[in-house]
């Protein structure tokens, strides 16, 4: 947590790609071991972490595999989940940067996600994996962080109904309780019917 609170983005993606990376790595590797395909013991992991200093704002994502993270700022949804694709051959921001500013003195969230290396705790048999995904956010007072599953980010970002129902109701002065949230998480869309995963941070 002290590579948060001190903002070392490079220290925080590099660690937290080898732990990714060594997890993911066990069940790719016992899959080659029983002989069996490693993509049936593939896995999606997507992570946030808070720290548990008040006075520190940064919001941490990492992982791999499909989802979405959002961020329900003034009423309005911020699509903020990384994308590789937009960052391949886009320079990567340095050890200890301090993040870039807005004209409204708000920090920009980070992308650093880029392509993963080889891996020294994994074979790494072929097809190639998911991509490692990291983020950093700095948080404002009011802000809602969304961290969810594809089942959930698919209709958030494929119907503008759901996103304008969820605002209304996520963005009252109080936090929906445990019911009332399980309920908002699996309102009906139709013809979007996977399961969702969905955790969320109302900040004070």
């Amino acid at each position: 947590m002290a590579d948060i609170r001190a903002g070392r983005r490079g220290d925080l993606k590099s660690g937290l790609h080898r732990l990714t990376d060594r997890s993911l790595g066990k069940l790719r590797a016992s899959a080659a071991e029983q002989g069996v395909d490693p993509d049936e013991y593939a896995a999606s992991l997507r992570c946030l972490l808070l720290s548990a200093d008040p006075e520190c704002r940064t919001r941490v994502f990492f992982g791999v595999g499909p989802g979405g993270l959002f961020r329900l700022r003034e009423g309005e949804w911020q699509d903020i989940e990384p994308q590789v694709t937009e960052v391949r051959g886009e320079p990567v921001l340095g050890f200890g940067s301090p993040p870039p500013e807005t004209p409204e003195g708000d920090r920009l969230t980070m992308d650093l996600g880029i392509p993963t290396p080889p891996s020294p705790y994994e074979p790494a048999p072929e097809p190639p994996r998911e991509p490692f995904r990291f983020r950093t956010s700095v948080a404002r007072p009011g802000d809602t962080l969304l961290m969810c599953s594809a089942g959930f980010a698919d209709p958030l970002r494929g119907e503008p109904e759901l996103g304008e129902y969820l605002a209304d109701r996520w963005s009252r002065p109080e936090p929906p309780g445990l019911a009332a949230f399980l309920a908002d998480s699996q309102v009906r869309v139709k013809g979007y019917a996977d399961d969702r995963t969905a955790a969320a941070v109302w900040e004070a």
